[in-house]
């Protein structure tokens, strides 16, 4: 043992290496401001393709790889299939969820918190939590808004699933579509 490890002053080679913490941002203002102009500023969903399944669908309707005027948020569609359940997971970044349709509830840090059509529900910043679909006839339809994309430049990417959503589809909805 060295004299600098017996005295606590051991300097790892990782902590000497030079860091980017905050990402460059460049280019002309002129160009990304014309850029931004042309960008769409309405976005059909119902042409967007649903990914996933059996029970938890999604479509990415706006973010950065999408369009460049929203730098900052992204917004997503998800549809639990009726009776069922997304993902248990944590994300550094926070969320708002609001209930286009269907009831349910989520439960976060282990705290069960209900919801309705027309709720609009928080995740807050580094929560474990997964979202249930309560009602076992109906989908349920939810917009996700997330500041993800701030997150990501200042490079917290920490996000993890703890529990996948079922691979197989509920009972009596094995053939289930989510619409538009």
């Amino acid at each position: 043992m060295t004299a600098e490890e017996a005295a606590g002053d051991v300097k790892w080679e990782r902590w000497q290496k030079k860091r980017v913490f905050v990402r460059e941002v460049a280019g002309k203002y002129g160009e990304l401001y014309r850029s931004l102009l042309e960008q769409p500023r309405v976005f059909k969903s119902k042409d967007m393709k649903w990914k996933g399944g059996p029970t938890k669908f999604g479509k990415n309707v706006v973010n950065p790889q999408a369009t460049q005027v929203t730098q900052a948020i992204e917004t997503h569609i998800d549809v639990l299939a009726p009776g069922s359940y997304g993902q248990r997971h944590g994300h550094i970044n926070s969320a708002v969820f609001f209930i286009l349709s269907g009831k349910g509830y989520d439960v976060h840090d282990g705290v069960r918190i209900d919801w309705e059509e027309g709720d609009a529900a928080i995740v807050e910043n580094a929560c474990v939590h997964q979202h249930f679909n309560a009602d076992p006839d109906h989908e349920a339809r939810i917009l996700v808004f997330k500041a993800k994309p701030t997150f990501l430049f200042f490079n917290l990417l920490f996000q993890k699933n703890v529990v996948y959503p079922p691979s197989e589809p509920m009972k009596g909805f094995e053939s289930f579509q989510p619409e538009g």
